[in-house]
């Protein structure tokens, strides 16, 4: 897999790409908007990580290139600013995700992988593990063939718990990918405990053949029983 970091800070950059090369990825760095739109330009790559404020130019700018020619949808933007417009306006250009500075490695890296297997499943509109089937299109979850109604919070949560599937989501990660900011004003993060139980029980009245593994203090699996 080939990954593309277009991030004028250097330590951070180098730091992104250690963590990447150690990940067995294939790894190209970009310093500047002109660098940057040069490799964009003339290479495909799996996944691009691109700061929003470059030397010379403005991150969204590429992004907006990448659009015009179908590639922006493996696009994380990294970006220090906090904007709720940033996030919007990237996300409209087509990127697949929005990650602040700072963040953890270890996030990044989640956030990479969950990119690189959307992009493996090839345009395939469902998500499936064991007897559940997640149609992507009519937003609506199968359970042994059985449609089981979800409403929008719950499909979000299942949805992203599937591009996940065996491996550990964050509390922290699951809140900003299904309730963005509106969970800068909370003052724990009990709500997705409830979420999770709602969606236990819908497991369990269809006889599904997943569940969510807790793992204390840090949040949560689905595994196949």
């Amino acid at each position: 897999m080939k990954i593309l970091v277009i991030e004028d800070e250097a330590d951070l950059r180098e730091i992104v790409k250690t963590s990447l090369l150690k990940e067995e990825y294939t790894v190209e760095t970009a310093a500047d908007y002109e660098s940057a739109l040069e490799k964009v330009a003339v290479y495909d790559y799996d996944c691009i990580l691109l700061d929003i404020m470059l030397p010379g130019g403005n991150g969204l700018q590429i992004l907006d290139q990448l659009k015009n020619e179908g590639k922006s949808d493996n696009v994380i933007i990294i970006s220090a600013k906090d904007s709720l417009d940033d996030k919007l306006k990237g996300l409209e250009l087509g990127a697949d995700d929005y990650l602040t500075k700072p963040f953890h490695i270890a996030e990044l890296n989640a956030r990479i992988k969950a990119v690189l297997r959307r992009k493996q499943r090839e345009g395939k509109n469902t998500l499936e593990m064991g007897n559940i089937v997640l149609d992507l299109n009519e937003r609506c979850l199968f359970i042994a063939q059985e449609p089981v109604p979800l409403n929008r919070k719950e499909f979000d949560m299942l949805n992203y718990f599937l591009l996940n599937k065996n491996r550990l989501v964050s509390k922290s990660s699951l809140a900003e990918h299904v309730w963005g900011d509106n969970t800068d004003q909370a003052d724990n993060l009990d709500f997705i405990y409830s979420q999770i139980k709602n969606l236990r029980k819908k497991f369990l009245a269809s006889h599904a053949d997943v569940d969510f593994e807790a793992v204390y203090g840090i949040g949560y699996k689905l595994v196949e029983k």
